[in-house]
Parts: C-alpha cells; sequence; structure tokens
C-alpha cells in the first residue's frame, strides 16, 4: 500500500514490537509466533518491500529497533530476545551482503535501547536507573535521528548496555549475577507477574 500510494522510500525505520512477559514454560506457542510475527517478520517483510528499490539506486538507509534484550536473554522474555536477537543477526547479514555487494550507498542502523517508557514496558522500572535509565520516547527518538545522520551502524543506549558484550567473556555465573546486582528479575516481576 505504501509502495502504491507513496513510492519507493529512502529511509526506512522498522520500529514495531510486543513483550509478553512470560516464563519460558508459560508461554504458548501461539505466543512465541505472536511474538516472531510482530518483533521480527514484519521486519523480515518491509526490508522485502523496500529494499529492492534501494538496491537498484545504491541509495537509503535501514533502521530496525531491536533491543538490548537482543544481546543477551534475559528473564521472563525467551520469545522477546529471540525476536529482538533475530534482527540484530538479520541486519548484520544484510549490511555485509550490501556491503560484499558493492552497495555503499545503503545504510544500515541497529537500534539497541534497554527499555523506553512505551506501552511495551508498561509498569517495568528500572531498580538501577543510573546505569540502566528507562528513557522517554522524545529523548529516545531524537538519539535515534542523530544516530541515523551520523550513519552510525549501532545505537546502544544507555552506555551500561555495552557491558551486555562481554557476556561472551564472562563465566555465566558473573552473568546472573550482574543481573541480580540491577534486580532485573525482580523489575520484570513486578511489570508483567501480575498480568
Amino acid at each position: 500500500q505504501v509502495r502504491k500510494e507513496v513510492g519507493d522510500v529512502t529511509i526506512l525505520i522498522n520500529n514495531a514490537g510486543i513483550m509478553i512477559g512470560k516464563k519460558f514454560c508459560e508461554l504458548t506457542d501461539e505466543d512465541f509466533e505472536k511474538t516472531l510475527r510482530i518483533n521480527f517478520f514484519s521486519q523480515v517483510w518491509t526490508l522485502k518491500a523496500f529494499l529492492p528499490a534501494m538496491v537498484a539506486c545504491n541509495r537509503g538507509h535501514l533502521v530496525s529497533t531491536a533491543s538490548a534484550a537482543g544481546l543477551m536473554g534475559l528473564y521472563r522474555s525467551s520469545d522477546y530476545c529471540a525476536s529482538k536477537s533475530a534482527i540484530i543477526g538479520m541486519m548484520e547479514a544484510i549490511n555485509s551482503e550490501l556491503y560484499h555487494g558493492g552497495k555503499h550507498g545503503i545504510k544500515t542502523t541497529i537500534i539497541c535501547p534497554y527499555f523506553i517508557s512505551t506501552r511495551l514496558s508498561k509498569g517495568f522500572k528500572s531498580a538501577k536507573p543510573c546505569l540502566f535509565p528507562v528513557y522517554d520516547p522524545e529523548y529516545a527518538a531524537s538519539r535515534i535521528v542523530d544516530a541515523i545522520k551520523k550513519e552510525k551502524f549501532y545505537l546502544i543506549m544507555p552506555p551500561a548496555v555495552y557491558l551486555l558484550g562481554l557476556k561472551i567473556f564472562l563465566p555465566r555465573k558473573v552473568v546472573l549475577f550482574l543481573e541480580s546486582y540491577v534486580k532485573f528479575p525482580e523489575s520484570m516481576e513486578e511489570a508483567f507477574g501480575q498480568k
């Protein structure tokens, strides 16, 4: 419909997501399918719709909202983490294909925020807001626009999220300790445990 009514686009910002917030054994097959359909496959479908025209003219910008949860599996979010990890892997692969295909005019930005104060995170409160703040949407949007203008490949926010990248160098017990330190499980229980 957008292609019919507007035509080809030069910038595609994919930002759709749901978080059910159930533990793995509580998630139904339908829950997993819904999360992957909305969080991951919606991005697949829009990329398939608009990327070919960008490739044809070697011009465009692909922006995908993933999540800090795509960098590490977290409590009460196995379906969500899987969908966001899939986005990161897909966008890295598309970027590689574009680069090696000589399509250097098409930029890629992957957004990995912690929590943004939207309906998705309703009720979530960070126990360590100095390290992991919950951003308001206006601030997050301004950071995203800035990242697009600067053609950043990743926008990781807040900076403490970079610590998640260290997980492969640390024993799993250290990672679990850090989750406990920032009280992530308690925050998720408070936000999603009663629903």
